[in-house]
């Protein structure tokens, strides 16, 4: 009795031992993903796709994300959206103002909860196919989502994430459909109001070499590195991450066509507001007139005409006092950024530009602007 007592304990401890030393980097025993992942950006790609002129595809992917599996679960991936990268610089920087409007949403997030006992066979299997229940926050909107993905486990301590088909995004459903209108105006293009993003993400067991999101090119301007921040039960990975801020286009002073082109998106974005019959600027115009301040910093050596324009209801005469008094209250903010004053000239338009028909509320909003141009010189 005592020798078969002495076996058990000797094979308890031997099965425990096993325990120990075996990778198990997907516990369903229990459900828990300890000690968290995190998500190898230097070896992922996010990609999404749009179409132009009903059937011109064109393929576009961020330079920076980060994110991770906590313990318990929980996904999390942070999109920085000014990493837009079209491979062309000025439609990136319409993607930017344009659609994502990034200076007032920098970045997009998606959640999710993973069940570890729906991965448990993974590291027997290699690969499987789960379906992921997830939040898409983008634009200020959050919807709850779902698709089928791919889980590969390259290593014990190396697992892909893949879309098995394109996830598609409807523009309308996150308030992007201004900006799809905008995008279209700027490029004289007819825009389908969808998109589809694809991706295959690396995470990589805490404790791993992990690279941190994407940096910019090397021709562009520095990039500080996204925090890495530990996935735990508490806190999942890159959940309290500052976004990196990337800037797609060369570092330093920009060209003469560079400015010009920017001049022309900024002026298209429409987030430069007033209070009703007032040239008192609004609080929500800072973001981005704090943009503008920067790329006229970087186009030293320009003088920029800053012009206010109204819709045609009320008189003449009170829509060009209004439109230039607009324009110098811009003016104004600009100078307090750092500017100095006589590089703008303040011009008041009134009514006499319009850009729609003031036939609707929607067209008179749009031809109540602020533009921005280069004078000659």
């Amino acid at each position: 009795m005592i020798g078969l007592f002495d076996a058990l304990i000797r094979m308890r401890l031997s099965l425990a031992l096993i325990a120990l030393l075996a990778p198990l980097p997907l516990s369903a025993q229990d459900a828990s993903f300890a000690p968290g992942w995190q998500i190898d950006a230097q070896s992922s790609q996010l990609r999404f796709q749009s179409v132009k002129n009903v059937t011109k595809v064109e393929s576009s992917t961020f330079a920076a994300f980060s994110g991770g599996l906590a313990a318990d679960g929980t996904l999390s991936l942070h999109v920085f959206l000014d990493s837009v990268d079209t491979k062309i610089d000025l439609r990136n920087v319409r993607m930017r103002f344009l659609l994502f409007e990034t200076f007032r949403f920098p970045e997009a997030v998606i959640t999710a909860k993973i069940n570890a006992a729906d991965l448990a066979d993974l590291p027997t299997l290699r690969r499987k196919t789960i379906h992921l229940v997830y939040t898409l926050d983008l634009h200020g909107v959050k919807k709850e989502l779902e698709t089928d993905v791919a889980v590969t486990m390259v290593q014990d301590d190396t697992v892909v994430v893949s879309s098995t088909v394109p996830v598609v995004i409807a523009t309308d459903d996150f308030g992007l459909a201004d900006g799809v209108q905008k995008l279209q105006e700027a490029a004289n293009v007819v825009i389908i109001p969808s998109g589809t993003i694809s991706f295959d993400l690396t995470l990589k067991r805490n404790g791993g070499a992990v690279t941190p999101a994407a940096p910019a090119p090397a021709e562009a301007a520095p990039v500080p590195d996204a925090p890495v921040v530990a996935a735990t039960p508490e806190a999942p990975a890159a959940e309290t991450a500052t976004p990196a801020v990337v800037a797609q286009e060369p570092a330093g002073d920009l060209d003469l066509e560079a400015c010009k082109g920017r001049f022309e998106i900024l002026s298209r974005s429409g987030n430069i507001n007033f209070h009703s019959g007032s040239a008192r600027l609004q609080a929500d115009s800072a973001p981005l007139l704090d943009s503008v301040a920067d790329i006229i910093a970087r186009c030293p050596g320009l003088k920029i005409e800053v012009s206010g324009h109204t819709d045609a209801d009320g008189s003449p005469a009170a829509n060009q006092y209004l439109s230039q008094q607009r324009a110098k209250a811009v003016v104004r903010y600009l100078v307090k950024k750092g500017l100095t004053a006589d590089r703008f000239t303040a011009t008041g338009y009134g009514e006499d530009k319009p850009i729609f028909d003031n036939d609707t509320p929607e067209h008179k909003t749009r031809n109540r602007r602020i533009e921005f141009a280069l004078v000659q010189q």
